[in-house]
């Protein structure tokens, strides 16, 4: 009664018991990933005789494959807003509910032995008091049992918000932001095969460098997994 559960789209107050479920006037607001989609990133494609986006075809991609639930149109842009920057913490839940029952086989399939949440600068979390990335991976773990591994990869770099920046910007910005942590190396010494958790999925550059970084330090095959993924721009 006190703080009961809200849509985590328009964040209406929702009916007592109910955790990870949309209002009726927001079920038509969230639009699903389908099919066709990227075979390499999952983003949702307009052609279905296409295989790869414009973004998949045209650059290397350091991780094997990556899902999402959600694209990102307006609706979840709100939602996301108010999970990363308004203390909205709980509808990680619903993302994570969805991922795992959309893509339960494909999870298993990778054999992933660890979900690694995509690292926020200290700075950052310190303003924000939480790291959404690993928010979702938590409730992940719950829905899945794949456990999170939260201080394997570390952000060194206090990167400017990509959202504003160009492809190439974002690639120049992340360069040398992440790094492994020497002693979980040794602590995770048989860690080979990951999923990295993130909120967002736009150009890729985010997630690539985390691979790019992970598989340095001996890991194999990293895969991913966002709440929302952004459409193929095509040629822009």
């Amino acid at each position: 009664m006190l703080y009961p559960y809200r849509c985590p789209v328009c964040d209406d107050v929702l009916s007592i018991g109910v955790k990870t479920t949309l209002c009726r006037k927001c079920i038509n607001r969230v639009e699903r990933v389908a099919e066709p989609s990227c075979m390499r990133c999952g983003k949702p494609l307009e052609d279905e005789t296409m295989q790869y986006c414009y973004s998949c075809k045209n650059n290397q991609h350091l991780y094997e494959q990556g899902k999402a639930a959600f694209v990102y149109n307006r609706s979840m842009k709100s939602s996301i807003a108010a999970f990363k920057y308004g203390a909205r913490k709980e509808y990680g839940r619903y993302y994570a509910v969805e991922l795992a029952k959309k893509h339960e086989s494909w999870i298993k399939k990778t054999g992933a032995q660890a979900l690694i949440p995509v690292p926020i600068h200290k700075e950052r979390h310190k303003k924000r008091g939480y790291n959404q990335a690993k928010v979702i991976a938590d409730y992940l773990e719950g829905e899945t049992g794949i456990p999170v591994i939260d201080d394997y990869l570390i952000r060194i770099k206090n990167t400017e918000a990509l959202k504003e920046l160009s492809a190439v910007e974002r690639k120049a910005s992340l360069e040398d932001a992440f790094l492994v942590s020497e002693t979980s190396k040794l602590l995770y010494r048989n860690l080979r095969c990951v999923i990295l958790v993130d909120d967002i999925y736009t150009t890729g550059s985010t997630i690539n460098e985390c691979a790019a970084t992970l598989k340095k330090s001996g890991v194999l095959k990293v895969y991913f997994l966002c709440a929302c993924i952004g459409k193929d721009q095509g040629g822009e």
